[in-house]
């Protein structure tokens, strides 16, 4: 079988200083993976990799068999990549509905056309509404973002990122932040995410993270240092030192 994502000894440095490793690694289709590690031991700077946000400086990187390691972003999105990210970026004097509307409209091929402005496209509209039912926002539909609260914009987020119609979800830390109440919502929201698409989580939130992780991956000073399942995870010893101080 064909995985989803593939990473083959992929490199970065800042200024000499590594950052990611030679790390390894294969996700299944329709995995939940997360990818857990102190602070400082590269799991954003990897999801930076595999979007393009970052260049990388070496290895490779494969999307359903597809190399894009040297792909512009955008592209890596059109192909069915799409991510969250740590601080909240969406647009805070629009409606949620607006925001979603946006999202919407980067996949489609009108995007640049000056004669079918995006407040005419009904369509989009109507898709934005559905998106947001889907993920329990519908009420707030009309709400500007600034006016919601952070729960219901790590939703909304998620939302948007879903509007791409990915086939691999990153999602750095959807839960940072978060009361328990809205933890249970994003839960809720993540559980809904359908199988077809392959899902990879950056969490410090073990209690949330594991009970959605079906492989974990850890990362120690921007190398592989682990990989298993949920209790081969918990029970290693160089996990217990190094992550949960045991």
């Amino acid at each position: 079988m064909t995985a989803a994502l593939e990473l083959q000894d992929v490199r970065k440095s800042f200024g000499g200083l590594p950052a990611v490793r030679g790390v390894t690694l294969s996700i299944r289709p329709g995995e939940r993976r997360l990818l857990l590690g102190p602070n400082g031991a590269g799991k954003t700077t990897l999801f930076n990799l595999i979007t393009g946000d970052l260049r990388a400086d070496g290895g490779s990187i494969r999307l359903f068999g597809r190399e894009i390691a040297r792909m512009r972003p955008d592209r890596r999105v059109h192909l069915g990549l799409a991510r969250t990210y740590q601080v909240i970026t969406l647009f805070p004097g629009d409606t949620l509905k607006h925001n979603l509307a946006l999202a919407l409209l980067g996949l489609s091929r009108e995007r640049w056309n000056p004669l079918r402005p995006i407040e005419r496209r009904g369509d989009l509209w109507e898709r934005a509404r559905a998106l947001l039912e889907r993920f329990g926002l519908g009420p707030l539909a009309d709400r500007k973002l600034a006016f919601t609260s952070y729960g219901e914009q790590r939703r909304v987020e998620i939302a948007m990122a879903m509007a791409q119609e990915p086939r691999v979800l990153l999602l750095d830390e959807p839960f940072a932040g978060l009361s328990r109440e809205e933890r249970r919502d994003v839960q809720a929201v993540l559980a809904e995410i359908p199988r077809e698409v392959t899902v990879v989580m950056i969490e410090h939130d073990l209690d949330v993270a594991l009970s959605f992780a079906e492989r974990i991956t850890v990362l120690h000073q921007g190398q592989l240092m682990v990989e298993g399942t949920r209790a081969e995870v918990v029970a290693d010893r160089r996990v217990q030192e190094v992550y949960l101080g045991a």
